[in-house]
């Protein structure tokens, strides 16, 4: 064993016992962050080359610091994220709305399918559309000004179409037009502020976390919304916290023009997405 890789052992520790949940995991991407190499390459950094700001690395998250703030980057499906503080770190569990979304609109066999990405955050939804679905017209929206720079470094030179303002006003000049949108919007309850994890509740921003007191003030904002954008048949999906299983289909009632509205689970098996359809005239 190589000095870096017996630092990595000892880093490892030190993140589990300040209870970070993926301790050797992140060990291994902070030594490959700053050491300039891939984490299957670790074992390759001679003695000679082991830098001392490693460890300034690990006390950072030590100290519970989101690793994707101390790296600058976060990575979702296939792409490397530019992130650090005042935007949203996108989460593993997102990929699978992402990727239930893709697969809903090839099914719809629509030539150039649009998709409007509410409340954009880092662009790594729309960003993942618009390079999984190559044919598609994507669309994004963010409020917040700090969020927005992160999302404009992360799109350009894509085809994204990204815009500064609220998700619940967005795009009237695409009132109709729309086959899919779909949001990771703030779902979080005010009551459970004290119950969310601290790389969380200390770095991401508020405005990204949390929705009123049952977290759901954003997600009936964001109904009225979908349902303007799309067109007859048109899908929306949006992800919500495991807990509120259950509770989102019920906004996107039949009485207010929607259809099929159902919770679908993630990889472990839990309520993390709602989908519904406009329904026909």
């Amino acid at each position: 064993m190589n000095l870096l890789l017996a630092e990595v052992a000892q880093a490892a520790q030190r993140l589990a016992d300040a209870g970070v949940p993926s301790p050797r995991f992140d060990a291994e991407e902070l030594a490959a962050y700053v050491h300039g190499v891939k984490r299957g390459e670790l074992h390759r950094v001679a003695d000679s080359e082991f830098d001392a700001r490693y460890w300034e690395a690990v006390a950072r998250r030590e100290a519970r610091e989101p690793l994707q703030h101390i790296t600058g980057r976060a990575f979702f499906r296939y792409l490397e994220l530019s992130v650090g503080p005042g935007v949203f770190v996108p989460r593993p569990e997102t990929e699978s709305v992402v990727g239930w979304a893709i697969d809903a609109v090839r099914a719809m066999d629509v030539a150039e399918p649009r998709i409007v990405d509410l409340c954009t955050g880092s662009g790594a939804i729309a960003l993942a559309l618009a390079q999984e679905v190559p044919r598609s017209r994507v669309h994004a929206v963010e409020l917040s000004e700090a969020a927005l720079d992160y999302a404009r470094k992360n799109t350009a030179g894509s085809k994204v179409d990204l815009r500064h303002g609220d998700a619940l006003t967005a795009f009237p000049d695409l009132n109709g037009q729309v086959d899919l949108v779909i949001s990771n919007p703030p779902y979080i309850p005010l009551t459970e502020w004290e119950h969310v994890a601290p790389e969380a509740r200390d770095h991401d921003p508020d405005m990204a976390l949390f929705s009123g007191e049952d977290g759901l003030d954003t997600i009936r904002g964001i109904e009225r919304t979908a349902h303007r954008l799309l067109r007859p048949g048109g899908v929306v999906v949006i992800e919500h916290a495991d807990s509120q299983g259950g509770q989102v289909p019920w906004i996107f009632k039949e009485d207010a023009g929607w259809a099929d509205a159902a919770d679908h689970p993630d990889l472990n098996n839990r309520p993390r997405f709602t989908s519904a359809r406009k329904a026909l005239p």
